[in-house]
């Protein structure tokens, strides 16, 4: 197969498998690989071929895209944890893109070890959910040099609307960082609000309605309470344990450059406690719950209850 022709795809999770399949859909050859069977399978139903490592993709992918839940695991596909594992040094691989949310320090030193090894470091975090990456409306945070930016332009377009926020390695992950804080903020703020609400005698269905054309409106009461937690469906396919890992990655950074974040603190206590109490692995529209029992209260519409 033409080297040239081949894109590389690692990490098929929630957001990294609608992905890859969309470059699919849009007529490129994907090499992919995942720890997951399931994932894998998937992909190659929809004609992809599988290898048998990263560093397999990267022997035979010019471009390959890196989609991984964690900075250490960013870190490990990358470097490898012995002599000839990671990407960097493959016969093919020339450019990197990574959509993971990893931290600025992270990808700023990952960025430097690329560029040594010859290979153009592409900072890319996502934002848009599951439905995004499936619907191919991702917002996409590119930070490299122009020309490099220029080069991928048409590649990233497959999965959204690209926005290259600066040249410096780690300015995507700044960008990341700062709105996920923002989503992360309101899905609790929104939670409490709404709770209040409802302990009060309101319809939650109707308070996001009212809401969402009024000057609390955001994303949180638009989308997320009425689809997944006022329903009781808590399925937006993101998890606690991520949203937790991209809030402290955020108080993390903003107080290595001094910029206080006493709301954000107060935030990242919350998801630290959504963590503990429903796990890693619940879904983050769960927050919720949390709001909703120390209220005593559930967010959810009662069968007597009428819009009018």
């Amino acid at each position: 197969m033409n080297v040239e022709a081949m894109l590389g795809f690692i990490g098929l999770g929630h957001m990294g498998l609608p992905m890859a399949s969309r470059l699919l859909a849009a007529g490129h050859k994907v090499l992919a690989f995942d720890l997951r069977q399931d994932a894998c399978l998937a992909l190659a139903a929809q004609g992809a071929e599988i290898a048998a490592s990263p560093r397999a993709v990267a022997d035979r992918a010019i471009t390959v895209f890196l989609s991984l839940p964690t900075p250490q695991i960013v870190r490990q596909v990358i470097e490898g944890t012995q002599q000839g594992e990671g990407l960097l040094g493959a016969s093919a691989m020339k450019v990197v893109v990574d959509l993971s949310t990893t931290g600025a320090s992270t990808t700023i030193e990952l960025a430097r070890v690329a560029q040594q090894a010859g290979v153009c470091y592409v900072d890319s975090p996502v934002s848009g959910g599951v439905s995004g990456a499936v619907a191919g409306t991702l917002a996409l945070m590119c930070a490299c040099p122009r020309k490099d930016y220029q080069a991928i332009e048409g590649l990233l377009a497959v999965f959204g609307k690209a926005f290259h926020v600066g040249e410096a390695a780690g300015l995507g992950q700044s960008m990341k960082l700062a709105n996920n804080m923002l989503s992360a903020t309101a899905m609790a703020a929104s939670a409490e609000a709404i709770a209040f609400g409802v302990k009060q005698g309101l319809n939650p269905m109707v308070m996001a309605e009212v809401i969402q054309v009024s000057s609390g409106a955001n994303t949180a009461i638009r989308d997320k309470f009425p689809k997944a937690i006022i329903p009781r469906l808590f399925n937006l396919g993101f998890t606690s344990g991520l949203m937790n890992k991209d809030v402290q990655l955020c108080l993390e950074e903003a107080q290595a450059c001094g910029v206080p974040m006493a709301i954000g603190s107060a935030v990242g206590a919350i998801w630290n406690e959504t963590v503990e109490r429903l796990g890693a692995e619940s879904d983050f529209s769960e927050v919720a719950k949390i709001i909703e029992a120390k209220a005593g209260v559930l967010i959810e519409v009662k069968p007597s209850s009428s819009k009018e």
